[in-house]
């Protein structure tokens, strides 16, 4: 059984009195495992297809199954709960809280998971070693490179052990020399841990690093091929 599976997912938007439809039935199965990359130009439903995928949206029709479960039949607090315990998320914009401590953006899963203080801290701090950090635990956003803060955000994305980590452009604020060092990251989480990894990106030199490449244009699924060049870390 694959651990995600979207069958024939279309999403519409209210344009005034009128219904546009901007993903016209995507097909993806993704084994557990896998490091996939989303690749299209803007507009090409790469994104859309991320927030379908991490439970921040839902599809207008199709079905979309995550680890034997529809997804279409869970209410909100039960999408938020599979969003906080199962899927870890690295965005562009870092979305770190400002005025707050590495380690305490990289603990807010676990806050929000209820686990004790003393044990989240615990895994925070290793999460953040893991990064290279360590010597950063207690540094705010402003006080880290852009580099540091991609770090701190991929810490918080493993920090509750999630099965799938999800990127949307993660590399997208940050120079060459810094994406390869965050792309050598995840290829690591990837390949050490067993982490599904997940990635939309725009472009080539960040996808080569992904064990499968699926294109998109136009709302549609263009093309879905392993890479047969992968990147080593």
């Amino acid at each position: 059984m694959a651990l995600v599976e979207l069958n024939d997912i279309r999403k519409s938007f209210s344009m005034g009195k009128e219904e546009l439809e901007i993903l016209h039935g995507i097909n993806l199965s993704v084994e557990k495992g896998e490091f996939v990359a989303m690749m299209g130009p803007s507009g090409s439903g790469k994104s859309t297809t991320m927030n379908i995928l991490g439970c921040l949206d839902k599809p207008t029709s199709g079905t979309y199954i995550f680890n034997g479960e529809n997804m279409n039949e869970l209410d909100s607090d039960e999408l938020a709960v599979i969003r906080n315990s199962k899927i870890g998320f690295v965005f562009q914009g870092f979305n770190l809280l400002q005025k707050t401590s590495a380690i305490e953006n990289v603990e807010l899963p676990l806050l929000y998971a209820g686990m004790p203080k003393k044990e989240r801290r615990q895994r925070a701090e290793e999460a953040l070693v893991q990064m290279g950090l360590g010597d950063r635990l207690h540094h705010e956003p402003t006080q880290l490179s852009g580099g540091q803060q991609q770090r701190v955000a991929i810490a918080r994305g493993i920090v509750n052990k999630a099965p799938v980590l999800m990127a949307d452009e993660p590399t997208g604020n940050l120079d060459s020399k810094t994406s390869e060092e965050i792309m050598k990251l995840f290829k690591k989480i990837n390949e050490e841990e067993g982490t599904t990894i997940l990635l939309v990106t725009h472009e080539p030199d960040v996808a080569v690093y992904a064990k499968r490449i699926v294109h998109f244009k136009d709302g549609m699924i263009t093309s879905d091929e392993p890479n047969r060049t992968v990147k080593k870390p």
